[in-house]
């Protein structure tokens, strides 16, 4: 039987899903003070129900948003390791720092709805990270899972390096309900890996309310703070 290794680094530690003393220190929690609304993280506490710039300026159409990490360093690495190094089972290490981070978010009522892929890249990859992290999810917390909630009916190009408005623009009439009586009156917990300018968030999140969904909320395991991709 190997050894258990940390999640980031690969080095041996002593037991399943830990990280190592290394890495460790540089995993950026994410906890109050932050935005009602976004989850981004204050530098000072303003207050419980304080709002960014952003959220101030243009209400998103989601009603919450919530990440366990900042995106960089140990957290992006163990990312990226399951999103493209085919290293599945890191989505069971990632789930109980999401549960962590999704406070009263996540109880058995509510419904997880991954974003989707569209349907070729799910066949190059051979799986949706955002849909193994939502079954992580459910197993831990007992909500239900409805992976084929959401359809991606058209193929975008990578949106790495697009501003706010490019990767609003690129997501645009992407997303759709195929079946509104899954989700119409539903608490929605939308499931994503990382949240970057909240653009998809917000389309998915568009579609659900447009269904009928009662509430869309968003939890993901990194979130980017002040552009740090």
């Amino acid at each position: 039987m190997l050894p258990p290794r940390c999640p980031a680094c690969r080095v041996i530690v002593d037991g399943d899903g830990r990280f190592c003393l290394a890495c460790w220190p540089d995993l950026a929690f994410i906890t109050a003070p932050l935005c009602a609304i976004c989850g981004t993280p204050f530098a000072h506490d303003r207050g419980a129900d304080a709002l960014c710039g952003a959220c101030l300026a243009a209400p998103p159409r989601f009603a919450s948003a919530r990440a366990a990490l900042v995106y960089g360093g140990p957290a992006r690495r163990v990312l990226l390791a399951l999103k493209h190094g085919d290293r599945q089972h890191l989505a069971r290490v990632m789930a109980p720092h999401m549960l962590r981070a999704a406070g009263g978010m996540l109880d058995p009522q509510v419904l997880l709805v991954p974003v989707p892929l569209h349907w070729r890249r799910l066949w190059r990859r051979g799986f949706n990270q955002a849909a193994l992290l939502a079954q992580a999810l459910g197993r831990l917390s007992g909500a239900a899972v409805a992976v084929d909630a959401l359809r991606r009916v058209k193929p975008t190009p990578a949106s790495i390096g697009m501003g706010r408005a490019a990767r609003a623009a690129n997501v645009r009439g992407v997303f759709k309900v195929p079946d509104h009586n899954i989700v119409r009156g539903r608490r929605i917990l939308l499931i994503d890996d990382v949240l970057t300018t909240g653009a998809t968030a917000e389309a998915c999140a568009r579609q659900l309310r447009r269904a009928g969904a009662a509430e869309v909320h968003v939890l993901t395991f990194a979130r980017v703070v002040r552009d740090t991709i």
